[in-house]
């Protein structure tokens, strides 16, 4: 139940020209700052390669550090080893003893520990209960499910009392009824224990619905830190309003260098509920691609400048090839400068906005 606090944290692969020197390898974790809320649940949420499970190795002291510091709670343990830091993790191949029953798998880090047997029996009965695997702790691993197993896994870290827990894409393994269902028992087995949990995944869906806490990194650095609804709502650069959505954000880069963002909600088909109103955008695209999604339709659409995609739950089907009229408010329009870094300067945004507008008579 404690915060950590990370400060300039760098990994560096390869190996220094000659001594003193930095290696000149790829920065996999490039001087990062930040504080993780205790009892939070925060996820480092990216793409492959972006550097977050590089980050959570070195939070565990799986991974040397090339420079910076980490403090668990008021304690700096850069330097000390892994089973001294008061984590427990969680990995996506569960790594679990085939040859012992759930039951022995937990005991057998509690027995390494010298803890007393009574204490021991107490807590393996304890998490069974809380993970709902009662009735499983005698077999073994190969006669349980997927998300049986990994519940194995999450029981031996939870038996263990940690200050922090550290999970590494648990759920990546499951199937995705399973990994949903999954989710729903993190969440709830987080606010029964108020742990500090940090969780890595390369799944913006997984981040948003679990997380309270959310940092996006991409190329080794973090991009932004907030809530669900601010990373979603309030995005700081071109990055992260793509990479979360489901689509996600529609960039469009104008002839003057500025780009013009719009979720794919946000934009909607000339219709009676939607017609076009003074200062809001025409535009005019053809169908390219149509997803049926149950209770809406995803569609993608040329619109000359660049291709868009909007979802609409009108029930009024488009056809591929149809030609097809849109409306854009400006309330719905977010704008990125040439470093694709958010404008906020709502002066600069209308400008910006009026611009496109001109354009698309």
């Amino acid at each position: 139940m404690s915060k950590i606090e990370l400060s300039n944290l760098t990994k560096i692969y390869g190996e220094p020209r000659r001594k003193g020197l930095l290696p000149e390898g790829k920065r996999a974790v490039n001087n990062v700052t930040l504080t993780i809320p205790e009892r939070s649940f925060t996820v480092l949420v990216g793409p492959s390669g972006c550097g977050k499970t590089t980050l959570l190795r070195m939070i565990a002291g799986l991974e040397s550090i090339t420079m910076g510091t980490i403090k668990i709670g008021d304690v700096d343990v850069t330097n000390i080893d892994p089973g001294d830091r008061g984590i427990a993790m969680v990995f996506q191949t569960y790594a679990l003893y085939p040859h012992m029953t759930v039951w022995k798998n937990i005991e057998f880090g509690l027995k390494n520990a010298r803890m007393p047997s009574y204490e021991i029996n107490r807590r393996i009965k304890e998490v069974l209960k809380l993970v709902n695997l009662e009735e499983y702790a005698n077999r073994r691993p190969a006669n349980l499910s997927g998300g049986q197993r990994q519940r194995v896994a999450l029981a031996r870290a939870i038996a263990k009392k940690p200050q922090v827990f550290l999970m590494d894409e648990p759920l990546s393994n499951l199937d995705a009824k399973l990994r949903s269902a999954m989710r729903t028992e993190l969440i709830q087995i987080h606010e029964k224990l108020k742990s500090t949990f940090v969780y890595v995944t390369h799944d913006q869906v997984e981040a948003m619905t679990m997380g309270d806490n959310i940092v996006v990194m991409n190329e080794g650095v973090i991009e932004q830190i907030g809530t669900p609804m601010e990373i979603h709502d309030e995005p700081n650069c071109v990055f992260v309003a793509q990479f979360i959505g489901d689509p996600g954000m529609n960039i469009l880069v104008l002839d003057n260098g500025k780009r013009i963002g719009f979720r794919p909600r946000n934009i909607h088909f000339v219709d009676e509920e939607h017609p076009v109103k003074d200062g809001d955008v025409e535009i005019t695209g053809e169908v390219l691609a149509i997803e049926n999604h149950g209770s809406e339709f995803l569609y993608y659409i040329d619109i000359g400048i660049g291709k868009i995609y909007i979802k609409d739950a009108s029930r009024q089907i488009k056809k591929l090839g149809e030609k097809v009229k849109m409306v854009l408010k400006r309330q719905n329009v977010y704008a990125f400068d040439e470093n694709e870094r958010r404008i906020y300067d709502e002066n600069e945004v209308n400008k910006i906005y009026g611009y496109f507008r001109e354009t698309r008579k």
